[in-house]
């Protein structure tokens, strides 16, 4: 499904879900204006078409202890394809790192990682550059959340 053929239903109903993903069929299509079984439809071929990619909760870090966010950035201790994808399972091997990407500019690696205090993260910086040859790492610690969110802009559609 191109983002061309979303409709202001779909979007509705994809602004719904991101809200809540419980909120029973029928809530929803009331919401949008249809009846439950073309809202499920829908619904369904936003699934099946990978647009929905899946149903999760949504867990508050801080009440389980994770109040440390720190951001790290790796610089490659190679550009070759061996490197960069043995590091790229590193990265994501650690539960700690709850979003890894390659980057374009000073750094290629950027890490978002949640642990609950200094030692945790001395823990994670240990085994993350055990065996790894970087050029740099570097960390920035978040002092503050000012906005965090897991619903993507449908305003383009």
């Amino acid at each position: 499904m191109k983002p061309s053929t979303i409709d202001k239903i779909d979007r509705a109903i994809l602004t719904l879900l991101q809200q809540n993903a419980e909120m029973p069929v029928t809530d929803i299509a009331e919401k949008v204006g249809l009846t439950a079984t073309p809202c499920w439809r829908r619904i369904q071929k936003l699934e099946e078409k990978g647009i929905i990619a899946k149903r999760v909760a949504l867990l508050q870090g801080r009440a389980l202890g994770l109040t440390m966010t720190v951001f790290v950035q790796v610089k490659a201790g190679r550009h070759d394809g061996k490197w960069l994808e043995s590091f790229a399972k590193h990265a994501a091997s650690f539960d700690e790192v709850a979003e890894c990407y390659r980057m374009s500019g000073e750094y290629d690696y950027l890490l978002k990682v949640l642990v609950t205090d200094m030692a945790c993260f001395d823990h994670f910086y240990k085994r993350l550059v055990n065996g790894l040859e970087c050029s740099d790492v570097t960390s920035s610690f978040a002092m503050e959340q000012i906005k965090y969110t897991t619903a993507l802009p449908l305003n383009h559609l």
